[in-house]
């Protein structure tokens, strides 16, 4: 396989979350998309590593740092969605009004 093939599947994978992201209304399905387009960022991360640079493991390494801060993102995200679905009893994002006036 050619960085080519792994430039591809990173680019749909990256598609596929902004789709999520544009088009849907819940906000765990949104969380969802955006651990899509991390996961696509490692894909390419991991993949220019291996071609560009096979001795080295920068690019692994920086791959382990995204899924880390994804996990971290996705943690905060869940515990404010908790904290506003107790409050307002709704999960999509259209029904959120908290700035609201």
């Amino acid at each position: 396989m050619t960085l080519a093939h792994y430039l591809t599947v990173a680019a749909l994978l990256f598609l596929i979350g902004i789709f999520g992201v544009l088009t849907r209304r819940n906000v765990i399905i949104i969380l969802m998309s955006i651990e899509l387009m991390f996961n696509a960022a490692n894909v390419n991360l991991a993949a220019f590593d291996r071609f560009l640079h096979p001795e080295g493991v920068a690019g692994t390494t920086l791959a382990l740092l995204i899924i880390t801060v994804a996990a971290a993102e996705v943690v905060v995200g869940l515990a404010l969605l908790l904290a506003i679905h107790r409050n307002s009893g709704t999960a999509y994002v259209s029904d959120f009004n908290l700035l609201k006036g």
